[in-house]
């Protein structure tokens, strides 16, 4: 029996709803943790900026070692050389990241941009499927901010890297994070009545 666009449309909404309605309270606690983080990137810009690529470079690091490990108890394994170089080259950028963050700074914020693109892209796309629902227009206020600070950055680049990474990385999880949180709890108290 087939059905309309409208009406598979609508199938799709109530699906959303519901599932976003029975985690209500996780998607809620998720959106809180990211405004605190938010708040902390807006307090601390350069250092969330210098912190994060800290923490991106030890863990390529430790991935490095672990891989290198199982790696070599597998030398027979086709392509062995191919990955040992692999491994070897995530290890260098861990410790290019760790020992000069300034010139990681840029390549990072560039990513970032992209993330922010994408991400904002997403969320738009997302609200817009959500329409019909009530405070619809907090998830597409979050997702314009994205993209926003997506455009910011491309403006700024390089010479802002160090201090607006983190402060953008600060406004987007704030933005993200209180349209998640907004819109879970609208569902969770719907829930209730």
């Amino acid at each position: 029996m087939p059905i309309s666009v409208n009406e598979a449309s609508g199938v799709l909404r109530e699906a959303v709803r519901g599932t976003i309605r029975k985690r209500s309270l996780l998607f809620l606690i998720q959106g809180g943790v990211m405004v605190a983080a938010g708040v902390l990137a807006l307090i601390f810009p350069l250092a969330m900026s210098v912190g994060f690529l800290s923490l991106l470079g030890w863990l390529l690091i430790l991935s490095g070692i672990v891989q290198i490990v199982s790696l070599f108890g597998a030398t027979q394994v086709p392509y062995f050389w191919l990955q040992l170089v692999s491994v070897a080259l995530e290890m260098i950028v861990g410790y290019l990241l760790i020992s000069n963050p300034e010139a990681g700074l840029v390549a990072i914020t560039f990513l970032m941009l992209v993330l922010f693109m994408v991400g904002g892209i997403a969320r738009i796309v997302f609200a817009l499927m959500i329409r019909p629902m009530q405070d619809w227009i907090w998830v597409l206020a979050g997702g314009v901010v994205s993209v926003l600070c997506a455009v910011v950055l491309i403006g700024a680049l390089p010479e802002a890297a160090a201090w607006l990474l983190g402060l953008l990385l600060g406004v987007q999880l704030i933005a993200a994070g209180a349209a998640q949180g907004y819109l879970a709890w609208r569902l969770r108290t719907a829930a209730v009545d």
